[in-house]
């Protein structure tokens, strides 16, 4: 099985970094994260990303990543190791 790279928070491209930042929540957040805090927590970062590109990464976090993140239920986005 291939794993995916882990994204990087000093990347320069902007959906490494939303995506490490969701990571980094994910981690600290075994029970998992509903996506609205997930969007506000990583908005907040980071005012510089686009909250639009924030969305379509939180949005694709399961499709890009499904070794690493699975969603319990509707809208809980939880990292695999704490499953």
């Amino acid at each position: 099985m291939i794993e995916t790279p882990k994204p990087s928070m000093q990347s320069s491209r902007v959906t490494e970094r939303i995506n490490a930042k969701a990571f980094e929540l994910l981690e600290k957040h075994p029970e998992g994260l509903h996506w609205s805090e997930l969007l506000s927590k990583i908005k907040a970062s980071d005012p510089t990303f686009h909250p639009k590109t924030v969305n379509g990464c939180i949005w694709k976090l399961v499709e890009n990543f499904p070794d690493r993140i699975y969603k319990p239920s509707k809208g809980l986005f939880r990292l695999l190791k704490y499953k």
